[in-house]
């Protein structure tokens, strides 16, 4: 059965090439129903590196999460030269999260969904809104509108331009990424 996940998607490494690729790769494994807005972020934890594109995707799968995670995330983040340190503010070419597997709560050492950063980083929380506007987070019972509307957006800056070819390069060229036979 085919079950509704959301993946984060970051770079600030190349992030205008690496982003697609990744994207491109998650769909072969995947169906990638729909792309947020990418947006150009400052980085989290460190002054002085070059900003972010974050997007969030909304995809299909039949893998449990940490098969996904294990098997397909990681192997996207390795193919594309992804470097692991103990520094979790280190500049990445590709940082792919699990955020949301369809109603499942866990707390395992390797995974935590929902990802609890959905509550304190905007470009989280305002993409996984634009994907899935009545989303109520598993668990905590926290509206995604709610969750949204008490964070400041000054800091992102949308990038439409990239997020259009985004969405053409891989079949999604509708206003929210939505496929075309989903909209109601």
């Amino acid at each position: 059965m085919m079950e509704r996940a959301f993946v984060s998607v970051g770079s600030n490494i190349d992030p205008e090439n690496n982003v697609i690729k990744a994207v491109r790769l998650l769909g072969a494994q995947t169906h990638v129903r729909a792309i947020s807005t990418v947006y150009l972020t400052e980085p989290i934890g460190r002054a002085g590196q070059p900003p972010y594109y974050n997007c969030m995707l909304e995809i299909e799968t039949v893998m449990p999460p940490l098969d996904l995670k294990r098997t397909v995330l990681r192997h996207i983040e390795d193919s594309l030269g992804r470097v692991r340190n103990k520094d979790k503010f280190a500049p990445r070419t590709i940082d792919l999260d699990l955020v949301l597997y369809d109603g499942i709560t866990m707390d395992a050492e390797e995974l935590t969904l929902p990802d609890p950063e959905i509550l304190h980083r905007p470009f989280l929380a305002f993409s996984l809104h634009e994907l899935a506007p009545d989303l109520i987070l598993p668990g905590s019972g926290a509206r995604i509108a709610d969750v949204a509307a008490g964070m400041q957006r000054e800091t992102m800056n949308p990038l439409e331009s990239y997020t259009d070819m985004l969405r053409e390069e891989i079949g999604h060229g509708s206003k929210h990424g939505k496929d075309p036979e989903s909209r109601s």
